[in-house]
């Protein structure tokens, strides 16, 4: 046992005393435990981590704010993550030391998956994250804070991009000239979601931001999607992001940082799939000329994500864990020739939207 998590857990009521604790889950931000009690009751006790989100108590007001509003549109209380308030009536407790923790209820019989092991899983996946979408559509989106600021404003992040190319603080600029210019060149394709949102053509909406398939529980049983977790990324943004977010990681023939370039390509069965999946449900409540941005979305994203790798081997790999120092070269590398095989299919890919909405 540990002493610390003892006294973080005497601040709560679980109904009965807790009997077990240990570490779960493999998420890379915030430390996570699984906490049992007398009665049998589980739970999930978990750190933030305020490096990241620097603002945990606007972090936690998204959180309250959020899991209210769709658990008055969504009775399954498996299907809406519950915070368990503390003794102090609070969401949240800070500690003697200023860190931040928080329990949610344990949703039951449910499993997580790493990877779409299966399409049916994967359409699956896309059903949640289509009927997130749905059931927060008439939330007021200007009630929310950006947990991180800019998360996805691309030319805020060329514009890191460019200042580490000027700084060139690793001394590294001279030997990915080629990766720079590569880069450079899509630059005015940065603010195209922007330009739409100005111009009046779609709304913001409420995003997660990290859409994985690791963030979806399914039922043990069927499989069927129970609730969407880790919530901390979630605000203002695009729609068409959270699609094109999930595409980017799992539509890709190969890994996220695979160094055989002639592996990277978009399946385009897997994005058929995963639109079945988003647009067919959230179609319901989104508009046609949101969801027709998907493909656009797709490839925005996957620069934006390579943008940031190879910004950061730039500065000297400070952000990102690297295991070789090659590693977000990589992954930069890996992230632009994705990019450019969406950039091949748009076409296509616009046609798989259509055929869906068309199909409704």
């Amino acid at each position: 046992m540990d002493a610390k998590i003892d006294r973080i857990l005497s601040k709560y009521d679980f109904g009965s005393r807790v009997t077990a604790y240990e570490q779960f889950g493999n998420g890379h931000i915030n430390w996570t435990y699984r906490v049992e009690t007398e009665n049998g009751d589980l739970f999930v006790l978990q750190r933030i981590n305020t490096y990241v989100f620097q603002d945990p108590v606007g972090l936690m007001r998204n959180i309250e704010l959020l899991t209210n509003f769709m658990r008055e549109k969504e009775k399954d209380p498996r299907k809406v993550l519950e915070l368990v308030p503390a003794k102090d009536g609070r969401t949240y407790i800070v500690t003697e030391d200023d860190e931040y923790w928080r329990v949610y209820v344990f949703v039951k019989d449910s499993v997580c998956y790493d990877t779409a092991e299966t399409p049916e899983l994967f359409k699956e996946s896309g059903r949640a994250f289509g009927n997130f979408q749905n059931i927060l559509s008439d939330f007021p989106v200007s009630t929310l804070i950006e947990t991180i600021p800019n998360f996805h404003n691309t030319p805020v992040r060329y514009a890191a991009f460019e200042k580490a190319v000027a700084e060139d603080s690793a001394k590294r600029v001279s030997g990915v000239r080629a990766d720079i210019d590569n880069y450079l060149s899509e630059k005015p394709f940065a603010s195209f979601l922007l330009d739409k949102a100005a111009a009046g053509e779609i709304p913001l909406r409420v995003t997660h931001n990290d859409t994985k398939i690791n963030n979806v529980l399914f039922d043990r049983t069927t499989n069927q999607a129970l609730c969407i977790v880790d919530l901390d990324t979630t605000m203002p943004g695009f729609a068409a992001m959270d699609f094109g977010d999930c595409i980017r990681y799992a539509g890709n023939n190969g890994a996220e940082d695979e160094q055989d370039l002639e592996k990277v390509f978009l399946r385009m069965d897997l994005f058929r799939t995963f639109a079945e999946g988003f647009c067919g449900v959230s179609a319901k409540n989104l508009s046609r000329a949101e969801l027709i941005l998907c493909p656009e979305a797709a490839k925005l994203i996957t620069l934006e994500t390579g943008l940031r790798f190879l910004t950061d081997y730039l500065q000297g790999d400070v952000y990102f864990h690297t295991a070789y120092p090659e590693h977000n070269l990589v992954r930069a590398r890996t992230q632009f020739k994705l990019a450019m095989d969406m950039d091949a299919n748009l076409e296509s890919m616009r046609e798989i939207i259509v055929s869906v909405l068309d199909a409704r």
